[in-house]
């Protein structure tokens, strides 16, 4: 039965899982990006991202609260510096998780937990995506726009009759 379980153990005592989860939340905050079993990540998440909705508002005991969970000044510089700046204008939802497969040895499933304001090529192709496609209508730019085009292009030149057939 899985009365009161609250969340994943990770088949460990509680001072090995807070260990655990301290050098994993520090690695991914100095690195941006990690790889660990999906089980890891979905707990690493619920352990990073309150800590990552503290850095927002710099504060000295925000400061002193992060520190107590991490143990780690580097990480915290670069999480009330970096990250901060980066996840200011987002209400929540900071990390990704991207299942990768199984790994070879054990077959346990992988995936990799990163930032989501720090991963360039998803943001590319998301702003592409909002530029291409509309369900409305045209809008006057765009239905001004194919008038124009017409006259930008070099007129095509004929071939005369004589010269084809030879």
């Amino acid at each position: 039965m899985r009365h009161n379980k609250n969340f994943n153990h990770l088949s460990r005592k509680k001072g090995h899982r807070d260990a655990l989860l301290k050098n994993l939340a520090i690695a991914l905050i100095m690195h941006k990006r990690i790889f660990t079993t999906v089980a890891k990540a979905k707990a690493l998440r619920v352990y990073a991202e309150p800590l990552i909705t503290r850095s927002k508002n710099d504060s000295q005991a925000n400061r002193r609260l992060v520190f107590s969970y991490l143990q780690n000044k580097e990480a915290v510089k670069e999480l009330f510096g970096v990250i901060s700046d980066k996840v200011a204008d987002r209400p929540g939802g900071y990390l990704r998780i991207l299942k990768t497969g199984n790994r070879l040895g054990d077959n346990a499933e992988m995936a990799m937990i990163e930032f989501v304001d720090f991963n360039e090529n998803m943001l590319e192709a998301k702003t592409e995506k909002k530029a291409k496609s509309t369900r409305r209508s045209r809008s006057k730019k765009a239905a001004a726009a194919p008038e124009a085009a017409p006259v930008a292009e070099a007129p095509a030149t004929e071939v005369p009759a004589e010269e084809s057939a030879e």
